[in-house]
């Protein structure tokens, strides 16, 4: 059907990938990471027109309207303006600190990292970042390994021509079951994001019949889990610019390539937060749903409603679990139920490795902006809809080490298991109790024996 596919399939049944050297294009050598906190409104319109005049890449917030007095701003400067910015910056007092001293050190030692051995379809590794040929052959994988609970899907193609795969994790019954939906890798650059979708998909299938909590969601739930919605984006990210976030849809009139997916929905599209010139990292496209990644998402989330309870966006970074709404200060219906949930998914998250998350709409902890997938969801009336923006707060920032791939996964497992658990109990309120009621039997089971055997 696509030559991508007929191409892993043929690799999948040697067991093994091809070695492809993967070496970032796109050079940074002596940029470096900046952060400011500017004092006043001079400081901050001062800050807006170096972005604007492409002095400095901002990075958070994502664009200049969002810089605000005494707000945390981050951007990447350009070895080559790096000595007349902090000139500038020293004249107007406006004080900085250094996050990375050399964005290419951290590149460089990324790469270094990844196994140059041929990928093992026995060994995916959960605690490596893997490019998307790995990623495609580890849902072969799943679906064989597991096919009593596993289907692939083909949701739609890339601009590019890429199929978009997503994993269906279900248990058969007799019975209509209810859909939580994760997608991952919006945002190429986002690398954890992917790595943490491929991690919950193993930690539901490996803890079915370990886990009775799993065992309870599946009986009433179906997981539908996308791994890499912006595969152009993620694939380029491996191949030529390790910091590339749209996807690689080119635009009228312009030079410029790519479109960022989260700013494509229609949510206020293009009202806030977003930008029509096709050069910015916000570009929000031609139109409301204007590239084939958008229309197949939204196209199968609206042909399913009302059955989806949940939609789950993963993100990086900054550390937040995101309400509605960012295009506006109205909160959603369920608003208090939601904060609520969500805090409690952040204390879940913070014991297991202390990390700490704040919880609230985008457009009062992040920034506002339009035409997100997580608003668009909230205007569907899916009543549970969170954007998590997994770790760091600045020290790695979309560049996260491989090490921490574990501890960011085992943190945010514990936040989902936590939403889905709530949703789970409000909308099966009667089937928790009997799962109560079996393990309270096998125990009764268990000490009954015990005394008996005593007895003797």
């Amino acid at each position: 059907m696509f030559t991508m596919q007929w191409w892993i399939i043929c690799v999948s049944t040697l067991g093994i990938f091809p070695l492809i050297a993967y070496s970032f294009q796109a050079q940074y050598n002596g940029d470096q990471v900046l952060q400011f906190i500017p004092a006043d409104s001079e400081q901050v319109e001062f800050l807006r027109q170096l972005v604007e005049n492409e002095w400095i890449d901002l990075w958070k917030p994502q664009f200049p309207e969002g810089i605000q007095p005494q707000g945390e701003v981050h951007a990447r400067i350009p070895a080559s303006s790096l000595d007349t910015v902090k000139g500038e910056l020293k004249e107007r007092a406006l004080q900085y600190s250094i996050l990375t001293q050399n964005i290419q050190d951290l590149l460089d030692r990324q790469i270094q990292s990844e196994d140059k051995q041929r990928f093992n379809s026995r060994a995916h590794e959960y605690t490596k970042y893997h490019p998307m040929e790995e990623i495609y052959h580890w849902m072969e994988q799943m679906k064989e390994n597991y096919k009593e609970l596993v289907t692939q899907h083909l949701l739609g193609v890339t601009y590019e021509k890429r199929p978009m795969y997503y994993l269906k994790i279900s248990r058969k019954s007799d019975r209509p079951k209810k859909i939580i939906w994760m997608d991952c890798g919006i945002h190429a650059r986002e690398w954890i994001a992917p790595a943490f979708c491929q991690w919950f998909v193993r930690e539901v299938l490996e803890t079915y019949t370990a886990d009775p909590n799993t065992d309870r969601f599946l009986e009433h739930i179906d997981f539908y889990i996308l791994p890499v919605l912006n595969i152009d984006g993620y694939v380029y990210s491996w191949l030529k610019d390790r910091l590339w976030r749209k996807s690689r849809s080119p635009c009228a009139n312009s030079t410029c390539f790519g479109t960022d997916l989260n700013r494509n929905y229609d949510a206020k599209w293009c009202s806030i937060g977003a930008s029509r010139n096709c050069c910015s990292t916000i570009h929000c496209g031609s139109a409301p749903e204007s590239e084939p990644e958008t229309i197949a998402v939204a196209g199968f989330i609206r042909k399913s409603l009302p059955d989806i309870l949940c939609y789950l966006t993963i993100h990086s970074y900054g550390q937040l679990i995101l309400i509605p709404y960012g295009y506006t200060n109205t909160t959603a219906s369920n608003h208090e139920e939601m904060m609520r949930v969500g805090k409690k998914a952040a204390d879940a998250l913070e014991q297991k490795h202390g990390t700490k998350f704040k919880v609230g709409p985008s457009s009062l902890i992040l920034y506002y902006l339009s035409g997100s997938s997580q608003d668009w969801a909230g205007d569907l009336q899916i009543d549970f809809n969170y954007m998590i923006e997994l770790r760091d707060n600045g020290t790695y920032h979309f560049i996260l080490p491989e090490n921490q791939i574990q501890p960011t996964c085992e943190e945010t497992m514990a936040a989902v298991t936590t939403i889905i658990e709530h949703i789970y109990d409000k909308h099966f309120p009667n089937a928790a109790p009997a799962v109560v009621a079996l393990w309270w039997g096998v125990l009764t089971s268990c000490f009954l024996s015990m005394y008996f055997v005593n007895l003797l």
